[in-house]
């Protein structure tokens, strides 16, 4: 198969998918009853025109009937009064008009035939179309009931396109949902661990572990300056005549006291 075959046949195919699709059985057949329909009027005229065409020749026949009586009694006539040509001629015209005649009978017996085989078959056809209409009828029913039981079936089991989206849609609901409540535990827990105390320590990057060996550090640091200013504090408790007057550290003496440290309260007093 050729190309040109080829594309023939899978558009032929496509068509043909198209069109069972859009078809409906119920149309189809309420058009087919009308053909029919259309089909036994076209026999009705049929037999209308066959009756029609042998009323004319029965017509035509009893003018020719009325002629030769009229022709033979002129003949007669002519022959009374001696005329013997002229009723001559009056027989050879009444002659003819019998041929004639003889001939219309025979068209009219052919159309009386016509017009029994017609009769025949249009009332055959009007018992077939009865009964198509009757079946029609009975398809269509049926078809209406297997498409609603379809309908049925698709809304309680959920295949319908319909029931397909609203199924996509709650699932979707659903996944948003659960998404939304394991987000909502975990910020929970991370406050509840404390790890949204502080947001500046957010800020920085650092986790649990990092702030915990700072804090450890930091305390280290404390202890160890405490311990600095507790010994500077030890030696600033020596005697006072180490620190000249005058000088930091220093404290004020008294003329003849000197290296004895005077009390600030007794100084005053002095």
């Amino acid at each position: 198969m050729g190309l040109g075959g080829r594309m023939s046949t899978t558009i032929k195919a496509k068509l043909s998918r198209v069109l069972d699709k859009a078809e409906d059985p119920g149309e189809t057949l309420d058009y087919s009853y009308q053909k029919q329909l259309e089909n036994l009027q076209n026999v009705k005229k049929g037999i209308a025109d066959v009756v029609t065409a042998k009323k004319r020749l029965q017509l035509q026949t009893d003018k020719q009937q009325q002629s030769i009586v009229k022709l033979d009694t002129q003949a007669r006539q002519a022959l009374a009064s001696g005329n013997e040509d002229l009723a001559r001629v009056a027989l050879e015209r009444k002659t003819l008009i019998q041929n004639e005649l003889q001939g219309l009978d025979g068209q009219i017996q052919d159309l009386e035939k016509q017009q029994q085989a017609l009769i025949d078959s249009e009332a055959k056809l009007r018992t077939k179309i009865e009964q198509f209409r009757t079946k029609k009828e009975v398809i269509k029913a049926q078809y209406s009931a297997a498409e609603a039981q379809v309908r049925i079936s698709e809304a309680a089991s959920g295949v319908g396109e319909s029931m397909a989206e609203v199924g996509m849609a709650m699932q979707r609901a659903t996944d948003k949902t659960e998404n939304m409540r394991a987000r909502a535990d975990a910020v929970a827990e991370l406050e509840e661990a404390g790890t949204f105390g502080d947001m500046m320590e957010l800020g920085s990057g650092k986790d649990d572990i990092d702030r915990q060996l700072e804090a450890l550090t930091s305390g280290s640091q404390v202890d160890s300056e405490l311990e600095r200013m507790k010994a500077e504090l030890g030696q600033g408790s020596a005697p006072a005549a180490e620190l000249g007057p005058g000088e930091p550290g220093g404290t004020g003496t008294t003329p003849g006291t000197a290296g004895t440290q005077v009390p600030q309260g007794e100084e005053k007093g002095a």
